[in-house]
Order: C-alpha cells, then sequence, then structure tokens
C-alpha cells in the first residue's frame, strides 16, 4: 500500500511540476527587434521559410535570426529558397544592433537595395549575394561608415561603380563581381583598407585599371573578365603581400619582362590579354604557386625551368608568339 501511495505523490508531483511555465532560452528577445522581424515576415509575403517566427516565441530562438547577450538582433542570415520573392524588406533597416545582414541565393527577390540600410550604424558585413536585384550599385552605402565587408555578387547591377565606396573608412573587402557594371573602376577604391581584397570580375568595365590600386596593399586582386586596357605592370611588386592576382580575358598590354612577382603568389592567371615579353625567371622562387595560367597572349623566349613551373601543363603556356621549352616544344 505505502509503495502505491508513493508512486501516486510522485506521479501527481511530476504532473503539477511539468504544468508550471519554464522560463527557456526561446523566451528571449527584444519586443521592439521582434516588431521589426515580424514586419520583414510580412514584408517578404510570410514565406514558410520564415514559420518559426511567431508572436508567442521568442526571436532569439528564430531560424536565421543571431542574438547577442542582451537579446538584441545583431545578424540575419536569409539564404537559399527560391519561394521568397519581391524586394528587399526596407524595414530590415530598422534593426539599429545589426552588424551582419546575408540574403543569399534568393533568386526571386528583385528590386534595388533599400535607402533605409543606412540607418544601420553598427552593420560591419553586408552580403546580398545570387539574387535577382538590379539597378545601380547605390552612392549612399557609403553613409554606412562600420561596413569592412560588402558583398553584391552575382546579381544583375547596372551602372557603374559609385566613387564614394572608396571613402568608407573601414572597407576592407569589396565584392562587386559577376554584375553587368559599366564604365571605369574609381580611383578610390585605392583608398581600401590593406589588406584588402577587391573583386570587380565578369563585368564590363573598360579603361585603364587606376594607378592607385598599384599603390594599394592586396590579398586578393580580380579584375578578370572585363574590358580593361592598357597596363597592369604596377599591379605587381616583390615585397607586396598579394597572394591572388587574376587579370586574364581584358585587353591589357605590358611588357612582363621585369615584371617581380609577389613572393607568397598562389594564384596568377595572365591569359587571354596582350601581355609581350618574356617570362620572369623569379617565376622559379615562388614556392606557394598553386596556379598559373600565361596562355594567349603575345610573350616569346624560353619558359623558365625550376620551382613549381613544372607543375603546369601546355595549356598554361599555349597560344603564344614565341614560348618555347618544356612543357612546350624545345626551343630552336
Amino acid at each position: 500500500m505505502a509503495t502505491h501511495l508513493s508512486f501516486f505523490f510522485i506521479s501527481f508531483s511530476l504532473l503539477i511540476f511539468s504544468s508550471l511555465p519554464i522560463p527557456t532560452l526561446a523566451a528571449k528577445c527584444n519586443k521592439d527587434d521582434k516588431k521589426v522581424l515580424l514586419r520583414i515576415k510580412a514584408e517578404f509575403g510570410n514565406p514558410y521559410h520564415l514559420a518559426s517566427w511567431t508572436n508567442n516565441t521568442g526571436c532569439c530562438d528564430w531560424y536565421d535570426v543571431d542574438c547577442d547577450s542582451n537579446d538584441r538582433v545583431i545578424g540575419l542570415s536569409i539564404f537559399q529558397d527560391t519561394a521568397i520573392n519581391g524586394t528587399i524588406p526596407p524595414s530590415i533597416g530598422d534593426l539599429p544592433y545589426l552588424q551582419n545582414l546575408l540574403l543569399h541565393k534568393l533568386p526571386q527577390l528583385i528590386g534595388g537595395i533599400p535607402s533605409t540600410f543606412t540607418r544601420l550604424k553598427r552593420i560591419t558585413m553586408l552580403r546580398i549575394t545570387w539574387t535577382g536585384i538590379s539597378g545601380p550599385v547605390p552612392d549612399f552605402l557609403s553613409e554606412i561608415k562600420s561596413l569592412n565587408f560588402l558583398d553584391l555578387s552575382f546579381n544583375s547591377l547596372t551602372g557603374s561603380i559609385p566613387a564614394s565606396l572608396g571613402t568608407l573608412p573601414n572597407l576592407n573587402v569589396l565584392h562587386l563581381d559577376r554584375n553587368r557594371l559599366t564604365g571605369t573602376i574609381p580611383d578610390s577604391l585605392g583608398n581600401l583598407v590593406p589588406p584588402a581584397s577587391l573583386y570587380l570580375s565578369h563585368n564590363m568595365l573598360s579603361g585603364s585599371i587606376p594607378r592607385s590600386l598599384g599603390s594599394l596593399q592586396t590579398s586578393v586582386l580580380d579584375l578578370s573578365r572585363n574590358q580593361l586596357v592598357g597596363d597592369a605592370s604596377f599591379l605587381f611588386g616583390a615585397a607586396k603581400p598579394t597572394d591572388t592576382i587574376l587579370i586574364s580575358r581584358n585587353l591589357l598590354e605590358f611588357d612582363l619582362t621585369k615584371v617581380a612577382f609577389p613572393v607568397n603568389l598562389t594564384s596568377l592567371d595572365l591569359s587571354h590579354n596582350k601581355i609581350y615579353g618574356k617570362i620572369p625567371a623569379q617565376i622559379t622562387a615562388l614556392d606557394n604557386l598553386q596556379f598559373f595560367n600565361a596562355s594567349y597572349n603575345s610573350l616569346c623566349g624560353e619558359i623558365p625551368q625550376g620551382g613549381r613551373v613544372q607543375n603546369f601543363d601546355q595549356y598554361s603556356f599555349f597560344h603564344n608568339k614565341c614560348l618555347c621549352g618544356a612543357p612546350l616544344e624545345a626551343c630552336k
């Protein structure tokens, strides 16, 4: 009998305990941020992707939302959904503590970047990639002084690159690649915070490369697949920290003979230009070189032998004016 009574009281106690409200992390959320997030959901058309965003749960536990220790929303990452459509919600600009915004692989997202983003005074990383947004790169982005990483790649942006982007005091990484941008590269981009990473490939940029990029200490410089002309030799230099230089498929024309390659270079693509002269022997001293292509140019002379050069096959050298030596035919 005592055993039965003990079991009864234990069961009753567990029932009472389980019915009491238990504080959980899900309850955490700043009420103002929550209101904004629910507006953002509505502006997106209440997609299924944001089904966890409900009024009776804490927003810090919602899918795609990150909060700090004070329960303020600091990160918003919405990605990989073909059902999300319409324009970028202007209400995103009403998240005052937002530091990181990612809108990625949302192909039905259209329109431009809302000017309300200028209210994001704490944002450091802004990434809108692989979407259907169009129109110009907004000049007002230069008002977001906290930005150090701006990625607008793989979109349908048109027009020229705003020179004002070069005035951003903390900008270290700039991705504008794979859009439909035209015009020249602004001289002001030489003001990026070093060591900078600059990606402008797969656009329709024209004119000459600004000399300011020769003074910029870069980690990555990708200007490939544009319509750039003239000299690019000033981009090189043995003392530079650059590990990647990609300038292929342009109309660049300069003498490679006396160029000094950055000693830490890992990737170098010079292909499909009008580059002439000889390949400098210094290339054999590049111990970290993993990718090299100088095909489809007007280079001559013997290919330097030694180092990592022999790791590259004929396709890295062919279709030049008179290059010879391994892996091409022997020099005569």
